[in-house]
């Protein structure tokens, strides 16, 4: 799909979503958005902002006394700058591959284990999808639903996102492969997280989403302003991130 000023220009989809049936892909057919879930994630937790239910600098033990790292703000989560370590290699270590680990999981094993952090809260930049794992979990904690269904209702079905969802635990048994050459990829042990990916959609669903943002009908326009700023400044270069967003400038 090729957009320009709100109007989609060119539009068309090629190629089959399941090799066992044939069934074609189409307009609605949703695909794993991957770290393109961050945005939701992101913008989701500033809207909890605006609403007066969480404050950026609110931090970890807040909402996880238990865990053992300190000094790390929601703002820092959202800008990668928490200096965690990323839970994608720390639960290779010991955690049973057999068993699908859960965020909760996650957390528990941050808790129990201690994972070292690679930097100190707030020193750099530092992309880790540790960071959004937690703030799902933030949210979790904030307004009292799981993640997937807080996501569809608050979001998802209000804005019109009719075929985007997040994949979680009890969506495995109508997981639909993705082939491997001519094997169907497995599921690993990770792929049941969400937060930082697992949220699956469609390029008409992103067009109308990124149409949302731009509209301010979703967050302030002072919000999204906020979100936009680069939180990245060790190396001057036209990359930066800012909150739950990569950045690009020409000059």
């Amino acid at each position: 799909l090729v957009a320009k000023n709100g109007e989609v220009l060119f539009e068309d989809y090629h190629g089959i979503i399941n090799f066992k049936t044939g069934e074609p892909i189409t307009e609605h057919t949703p695909f794993h958005l991957a770290s393109i879930s961050k945005t939701f994630t992101g913008m989701m937790i500033l809207k909890l902002w605006e609403e007066g239910r969480i404050s950026l600098n609110d931090t970890l033990q807040k909402f996880f006394p238990a865990l053992p790292y300190h000094n790390i703000t929601v703002k820092m989560l959202l800008s990668h700058r928490s200096g965690l370590p990323n839970y994608l290699y720390f639960m290779d270590s010991i955690w049973n591959k057999k068993q699908k680990a859960t965020n909760n999981d996650v957390l528990n094993f941050m808790i129990e284990h201690k994972p070292q952090i690679n930097l100190p809260p707030g020193k750099a930049y530092n992309y880790c999808n540790t960071n959004f794992l937690l703030l799902a979990l933030i949210i979790e904690k904030i307004t009292n639903q799981d993640y997937p269904t807080y996501m569809k209702d608050s979001v998802f079905v209000p804005l019109g996102l009719k075929d985007t969802y997040v994949f979680s635990a009890k969506d495995t048994l109508s997981y639909i492969p993705t082939l491997s050459v001519t094997k169907p990829f497995p599921m690993d042990h990770l792929d049941c997280t969400y937060g930082d990916k697992n949220i699956y959609s469609t390029a008409r669903d992103l067009f109308k989403w990124d149409s949302v943002l731009y509209a301010n009908t979703f967050l302030r326009k002072s919000t999204l302003d906020m979100a936009f700023q680069p939180q990245s400044n060790e190396h001057k270069t036209m990359h930066n991130y800012g909150l739950a967003w990569h950045l690009y400038f020409n000059a």
